[in-house]
């Protein structure tokens, strides 16, 4: 009997993707078989994501994934990006429409929350930089959204897995992202909730990465394919996923995980809480198996399509691979904070850039046919510019040198970005799989299976990650 398949769901901020694992001749193969375009909806002011455009979707794939798969899949995982969640109803169904990150309502209640705790207080709790897009002012914000505060919730990727088996968790890698894990226990911080005034009753329970759900419920069961289906929860950040994926050894290895958002740091196997990281704005977020992901937020590729989108709708349209290609021909007035506040919110991006540019007394850009390649090179030269700094920040921080880049994710294909990376850090850079967090995924179903409901090493993620990885 041939290996049994499996599907890795991919949530991705502009497109989810249904991945299906199959083996021939013990090689294996992976390939996208659907692929959902994504992206928040603005509705009165709010931004929500699609939820049900993005169920239909994936169902819609992981049918063909079955008529795909005659020999059976074993077992599916979901990733997704962090932070973002669903409120659910006493029939289990949502409540709404789960809000998107870059939504504004959570402005005023930071505000709040930081009279309540010090953000640096916060952080030596839970690790993590008290970003206004964390899941924990979404959650404080509710209330004046109407929302019941009681109700039970879960976050995006886990309430796919509990869409498709019934069982609500919360896995570690994403439940770190909250602002609400004690970094020092790995569970939901009590005293926080309380002080924040959430219930601690409508979290989920926390599982590590690898952990077994059950079987797949529901219509799709009665599939063939289907019919001896396992449901794991693998690091259901994709991030975490992402590094999961990498087969190369990352002890002495600054990874840049490159797409919508930048993620730049290293893995580390104990807390990094000083000061001095928080003011390099360093976070710690579980990793799979064992260890932190130790890393900097980094607003990436968003300010290019964001800019793109704009020039879309003035009909100035851009292939990404000729406006790379122009870019890299073209001079530049300078280079801005990419972190800046107003660049993180969506519309206006060319404009917001020009404002950036003035702020530091560079040439601002026309914002005419033609121009768009030296807006892009100004993001690259940028986006280079900030990884370099986080670099600095990094080693100070670890009192070691790293030696080399590992560059993974969608914008890994970004020649041009890779090149300005290379000589701003001057380091090696080596280059990643695109859909490094399909392989983490797959990587962690495997261990999994193989540990039979024993805990998931690291050592075996990577071993699996060898195996998929290779040509």
């Amino acid at each position: 009997m041939p290996e049994p398949a499996r599907i890795a769901i991919d949530l991705g901020a502009e497109s989810c993707r249904v991945s299906l694992l199959r083996w021939t001749d013990g090689i294996p193969t992976v390939e996208v078989v659907h692929r959902i375009p994504n992206g928040p909806v603005h509705e009165r002011n709010s931004m929500y994501w699609p939820l049900e455009f993005i169920l239909a979707g994936l169902e819609e794939g992981l049918r063909r994934a079955a008529l795909l798969a005659p020999e059976g899949i074993a077992s599916i995982a979901v990733d997704s990006w962090s932070v973002d969640y669903v409120r659910l109803a006493p029939d289990g169904k949502p409540l709404g429409r789960p809000f998107c990150y870059r939504d504004e309502r959570t402005v005023p209640v930071k505000e709040a929350a930081d009279k309540l705790i010090l953000p640096k207080d916060l952080y030596q709790r839970t690790g993590v930089l008290p970003h206004r897009i964390n899941t924990v002012y979404q959650l404080m914000a509710d209330s004046a959204a109407g929302i019941d505060s009681g109700a039970p919730w879960v976050m995006l990727p886990e309430y796919v897995l509990y869409w498709l088996g019934g069982r609500r968790v919360g896995e570690h890698t994403n439940a770190s992202h909250t602002g609400l894990v004690d970094i020092n226990t790995g569970d939901w911080d009590a005293e926080l909730f309380q002080l924040l005034g959430l219930s601690i009753d409508a979290a989920p329970p926390i599982v590590r990465a690898g952990t077994l759900l059950g079987p797949l419920q529901g219509p799709l069961a009665s599939l063939d394919a289907f019919r001896h289906t396992e449901l794991i929860a693998p690091a259901c950040h994709d991030t975490a996923s992402a590094i999961a994926g990498i087969c190369s050894n990352l002890d002495s290895t600054l990874y840049i995980c490159s797409g919508t958002w930048s993620l730049v740091g290293a893995l580390i196997a104990e807390p990094v809480t000083t000061s001095a990281a928080f003011d390099a704005r360093y976070t710690n977020l579980g990793a799979a198996g064992a260890g932190l992901c130790f890393h900097s937020l980094v607003n990436g590729m968003w300010l290019l399509k964001q800019c793109m989108e704009s020039w879309n709708a003035e009909g100035r349209v851009w292939n990404i691979e000729d406006l790379i290609a122009q870019a890299a021909q073209s001079s530049f007035p300078g280079v801005i904070d990419v972190d800046a506040e107003p660049l993180l919110l969506d519309s206006e991006m060319p404009e917001r850039i020009n404002h950036q540019l003035w702020r530091r007394r560079w040439a601002t850009i026309p914002d005419i046919a033609g121009n768009e390649p030296v807006f892009a090179r100004v993001i690259f030269e940028s986006l280079a510019d900030r990884y370099a700094f986080a670099l600095s920040s990094l080693e100070k921080l670890l009192g070691r040198e790293l030696d080399r880049i590992h560059i993974l994710g969608g914008a890994s294909r970004n020649k041009l970005l890779t090149e300005l990376t290379e000589k701003r850090i001057h380091r090696p850079v080596e280059i990643g799989q695109p859909e490094s967090s399909t392989i983490g995924n797959l990587a962690v179903q495997l261990a999994a299976s193989e540990a039979n409901g024993q805990p998931v090493s690291a050592d075996a993620i990577r071993r699996w990650a060898t195996v998929l990885c290779r040509d």
